[in-house]
């Protein structure tokens, strides 16, 4: 089975097009931050006249006029507001308010590559601790549905696990009913370490769906920089007659485990294409002798 396509708007041009397009599939997600540009400012609007659309944003990472109103707000001093970055509760509070008068709500609030920064991981772990007991307020509340964490790198470099955030959401939410609900990482033919855990059955995506986490992957085309580094060899042999685009979103999202693959479409056409493209998922065996090709170099 193939994940679900959702749409990531990080540098996606004309967001509100794109997040219409893809609101009239239904069910979907819908994944923004307050970096992302004006993405989250933009989608309001079009959350409003889709109810069914599920909503994930993200808390840490600031856009520069962000930080500026966090200082003038007493959030964060200057300094603070320099690195572009927080984990601070009383940011992650603020930053979170802000997105849902922007957006409406939100079903996942995500802690944005919490690793940003932090070589020890203990203190990590506590200041992640503390932003996920911000959260789970949120949540206990009923202003947001659930949270997550994000990581491009976290765990690649083991900066955490998933049994380890679980372990910090019981302990923000007092007992082992807590509301976090979903996990982040790039998932690529760049970044295939997912993928072959997962085809051996472990990985963090496998322990994520084995806890009831939703397990997302961003990224599946790295930035547009697989649509240069993979050949049309290499295409015809992930799926015979496949573009590198499509082939490269297919293995991806083929990946065992993964519930939602976040693709950056901004057209109609090229979410369209996109749907077609992991229509039919490749066989576990299929995909993995892709990624040992890629192994070998």
């Amino acid at each position: 089975m193939t994940a679900a396509l959702g749409l990531g708007t990080y540098r996606v041009r004309a967001v509100e097009e794109a997040a219409r397009t893809v609101c009239s599939d239904g069910l979907v997600w819908l994944d923004t931050a307050p970096n992302y540009g004006m993405a989250q400012q933009t989608l309001g609007p079009v959350i409003t006249d889709h109810p069914r659309v599920m909503v994930a944003t993200k808390t840490g990472f600031f856009t520069r006029l962000e930080g500026e109103a966090a200082v003038a707000a007493g959030v964060l001093t200057p300094a603070e507001a320099a690195a572009g970055h927080s984990l601070h509760p009383g940011f992650a509070r603020w930053q979170t308010d802000r997105s849902l008068a922007a957006l409406g709500r939100a079903d996942i609030v995500f802690v944005h590559n919490p690793e940003q920064g932090h070589a020890d991981r203990a203190v990590l772990h506590a200041r992640l601790r503390d932003v996920l007991s911000v959260l789970e307020e949120y949540a206990t509340a009923g202003r947001i549905a659930g949270y997550g964490v994000a990581t491009w790198s976290g765990f690649q470099h083991e900066a955490f696990t998933v049994p380890e955030l679980l372990g910090l959401a019981k302990q923000a939410a007092g007992s082992g009913e807590h509301h976090l609900g979903a996990v982040q990482q790039p998932v690529s033919l760049v970044m295939a370490r997912p993928i072959a855990l997962a085809l051996d059955g472990r990985g963090p995506l496998v322990q994520a769906r084995a806890a009831g986490l939703l397990t997302f992957g961003s990224s599946p085309l790295h930035g547009g920089e697989l649509l240069d580094l993979a050949t049309p060899e290499l295409a015809d042999f992930i799926r015979p007659g496949s573009s590198p685009a499509a082939a490269c979103l297919l293995a991806a999202a083929s990946c065992p485990s993964l519930d939602v693959v976040l693709l950056s479409a901004s057209t109609p056409q090229h979410w369209k294409a996109a749907k077609e493209a992991i229509a039919s998922p490749l066989e576990p065996d299929q995909l993995r002798r892709v990624t040992d090709v890629l192994a070998q170099g």
